[in-house]
């Protein structure tokens, strides 16, 4: 069949040279071989990149930020990259708190951008993650205990259908698919192109801390935290980063939607633990706040990554704390580590069924990356990863969709829990043909199965 649509925006082929840097991603190790690039500048260049991958039958991959952390999320060889990345236009309605954010922009960029004109929006510890890869899988942040997870935040959105079709979304419009939006993954039911988000006034100051510790302590310092932090004031969002044996690195830091003088007296439990090397306390801006915990670095690397994470609804148990020792002891690569960040407050307030981002009942999120450069040592780092996450099977829940395993095999509960069955329902309504189907993506429901039930 002759193709009736032509590519359009910047298109990037195998025997450009720009197609190097095109395949480039922030993990290496999601690197492929795709047979085509669309970098998109418009609504219409992803409406046609959609048309001549069903016409010539070619799969679709979708990115924003480059940031994928496992293999065929965002690029699979011989298949189409439809890139967002140059859709960076950004739109501030002041009087009604409202932000129109075009999906290519990073989130460093945008809430550096707000920030300047006095409003806060949530934002993680990585500045060069994309907007559009990060909201529709939940969107954990720093100040996620005040504002929820990014997904809460999405009022809107734009987004091209299975059919190359331009659709409008909002509780107006298709409430059914934000709903699904809000935490159903990114590109499982189309390619967003812009996102409608809340955002907030920027507090006057804003408290930040941080506290190493040796090594050694590791311990005692992840007992301590976990049981501060789930309940400390829901201002303040913080995090514990150890990494391996290899880098030696045990640290806190937290983000305070409030003043110094407050946050000196909120942290005092945590300072007390073990023989802190370090600890400092301040008051900044909400642009100096960002800076510190999410500073501008180097996008590309040479280090390979593979990531597991999961949610933690009760405390760790000395054999949980074990199971992290045990990995950080045994992990070779200078960047692997054990990251966590509490939970609480807005996050938890809202009914799991309300969204599709369902982990609601935790105390705090739990990733754990293993980190390599050598080809050769992918599989041993993989087994480490998955040998862990065996053994704290019994003190965890489900997992974080934005930071995939592909070694779990019911990846569909561990990423939605039991709103699994409403987005396998959606996607059968609005991309029957499973048009955008990748590696652990949400499959249509059976026609037998589909029926119009709102289980909220």
């Amino acid at each position: 069949m002759k193709c009736k649509t032509k590519l359009t925006g910047k298109v990037v082929r195998p025997n450009d040279p720009e197609y190097r840097e095109a395949r480039m991603n922030w993990n290496p190790f999601t690197n492929a071989f795709p047979s085509v690039f669309v970098f998109a500048k418009n609504n219409k260049d992803v409406e046609n990149a959609v048309k001549w991958a069903r016409e010539n039958d070619v799969p679709i991959r979708m990115r924003s930020g480059r940031h994928a952390l496992a293999k065929d999320f965002s690029q699979t060889n011989g298949g189409i990259v439809i890139d967002t990345g140059l859709m960076k236009r950004v739109k501030v309605d002041k009087a009604n708190l409202i932000a129109t954010v075009e999906a290519g922009i990073r989130v460093g960029v945008l809430v550096r951008m707000l920030a300047k004109e006095g409003f806060l929006a949530p934002f993680g510890d990585s500045s060069t993650v994309g907007i559009g890869g990060i909201s529709t899988g939940g969107g954990i942040t720093a100040i996620q205990r005040t504002a929820g997870v990014i997904s809460d935040n999405i009022l809107a959105a734009t987004i091209v259908n299975a059919d190359g079709e331009i659709m409008h979304v909002s509780e107006k419009e298709n409430p059914d698919l934000l709903w699904a939006i809000r935490g159903g993954g990114g590109g499982n039911f189309g390619i967003i192109t812009s996102y409608t988000f809340r955002i907030r006034r920027a507090p006057a100051e804003v408290g930040i801390f941080q506290i190493i510790w040796p090594w050694e302590q590791l311990d005692e310092v992840i007992d301590a935290w976990q049981r501060w932090s789930p309940f400390v004031d829901v201002r303040l969002g913080t995090i514990l980063e150890i990494y391996s044996k290899t880098n030696g690195l045990l640290r806190s830091q937290g983000l305070f939607l409030g003043t110094k003088a407050e946050l000196k007296k909120l942290i005092r439990p945590l300072i007390e633990v073990g023989c802190p090397l370090k600890v400092v306390i301040d008051g900044v801006t909400l642009s100096e706040a960002i800076d510190f915990w999410a500073p501008n670095e180097p996008f590309f690397d040479e280090q390979k990554s593979t990531w597991s994470s999961a949610w933690v609804e009760q405390t760790l148990p000395e054999e949980g704390i074990e199971a992290i020792r045990s990995f950080l002891e045994k992990a070779k690569g200078s960047e692997s580590n054990f990251f966590f960040l509490n939970s609480g407050g807005a996050m938890n307030s809202v009914n799991p069924k309300d969204t599709a981002f369902f982990w609601r009942n935790t105390k705090y999120y739990l990733e754990w990356d293993a980190s390599w450069i050598e080809k050769g040592e992918a599989r041993e780092n993989i087994m480490l990863v998955e040998k862990t996450r065996a053994r704290l099977q019994p003190y965890i829940t489900g997992s974080y969709v934005n930071v995939p395993d592909l070694c779990i095999k019911d990846y569909g509960h561990e990423y939605y829990g039991d709103n699994f069955a409403r987005l396998r329902r959606i996607k059968a309504k609005y991309d029957p043909e499973n048009v955008f189907n990748f590696i652990q993506s949400i499959p249509p429901a059976r026609t037998c199965d589909y029926d119009h039930r709102d289980e909220r």
